[in-house]
């Protein structure tokens, strides 16, 4: 019998790989979006956002939560709705129409801190991390999940934390740092020296199947990346290599500059329209200190394997 999955967020970059990956492995996949001129062609579509999905008529047999306010930077009532209230109205959803499982695409941000740190595992979160508003909400909704996980009769919940997503299409990571380098240039920390872990967006996709149709994993947590941490100059070296062009750095010193950053984010915060900050502690904090993570649990629970290497996304991209 033909499984149907229903992803949230298909309209998006991880969304729209994740529907290619479910369809190519046999499943009948709804597409939810607000963008209907960007959700995948050639199969059912579910056109608004999670506060419409809550009382859509939609069956499913497994649910794949990829929509978020994926930003670092976003008043606090705002990023609650889309990250919390929305992920609530997904369960609504999920409990109304009889689904199965329902697989949460959270994220590493939540391990933040300005410090290194190697071989992060899944238990290592601080849950009163403040470092920015995105982190606090991704917290909060994993422990709507968890409470979900707890209930009698419910769907199941396993959810994912996948680093870094990188990949042709990519609207957020290169492009932001490439806007940076415009500015100003690539901000070099500690010499460049400090590990980055980076995913594939189609490693991602695979890992939301695995999670979506593997048995006994209910409740579980997964770090996903491609297992493969780089310093960050030989990151950027190659970027731009394949790009043809010769990235401008500029040295400067972590420890005064973190504290420049929430001095930033004081002001910004406090001044009407609350405009995002030139610099923040949470961009430092992700390329100044060496984070990476222990995948162990998604390869033995869930069978996942890095299929598509970090030198071939960075080389699409790049096309």
């Amino acid at each position: 019998m033909t499984t149907t999955a229903l992803v949230t967020g298909a309209s998006g970059f991880l969304g729209g790989h994740v529907v290619a990956e479910l369809r190519a492995h046999g499943y009948r996949v709804i597409s939810n979006g607000r963008n209907a001129a960007a959700l995948p062609t050639g199969g059912p579509t579910l056109v608004g956002d999670l506060d419409a999905l809550a009382g859509a008529d939609a069956p499913a047999d497994v649910v794949v939560h990829c929509a978020a306010l994926s930003t670092p930077w976003a008043r606090w009532p705002d990023l609650e709705h889309a990250n919390v209230t929305g992920t609530a109205r997904v369960l609504d959803h999920a409990r109304r129409n009889g689904v199965h499982r329902v697989v949460h695409i959270s994220s590493p941000s939540i391990y933040a801190a300005p410090r290194h740190a190697i071989g992060i595992t899944e238990d290592q979160v601080d849950p009163e991390n403040r470092l920015t508003g995105y982190i606090r909400s991704k917290i909060a909704a994993e422990a709507l999940l968890r409470r979900e996980q707890e209930r009698q009769g419910g769907p199941e919940v396993v959810v994912l934390r996948p680093r870094g997503i990188i990949g042709a299409g990519d609207p957020s990571l290169v492009p932001r740092l490439l806007e940076v380098h415009e500015r100003i240039g690539i901000p070099l920390l500690d010499g460049g020296r400090a590990l980055v872990d980076l995913t594939s967006v189609q490693n991602v996709a695979t890992a939301a199947r695995l999670a979506a149709e593997t048995p006994g994993v209910a409740g579980g947590v997964y770090n996903i990346t491609n297992d493969d941490p780089r310093p960050f100059r030989s990151l950027i070296d190659q970027l731009f290599a394949l790009l043809g062009r010769t990235p401008r750095y500029r040295r400067l010193p972590t420890r005064p500059l973190y504290a420049l950053a929430g001095l930033m984010e004081g002001v910004c915060g406090a001044l009407p329209g609350h405009p995002e900050p030139p610099l923040m502690r949470y961009t430092l904090s992700t390329v100044a200190f060496s984070q990476t993570l222990d995948i162990s649990r998604a390869r033995e629970q869930l069978g996942y394997r890095p299929l598509v290497s970090l030198d071939e996304s960075l080389a699409s991209y790049a096309r």
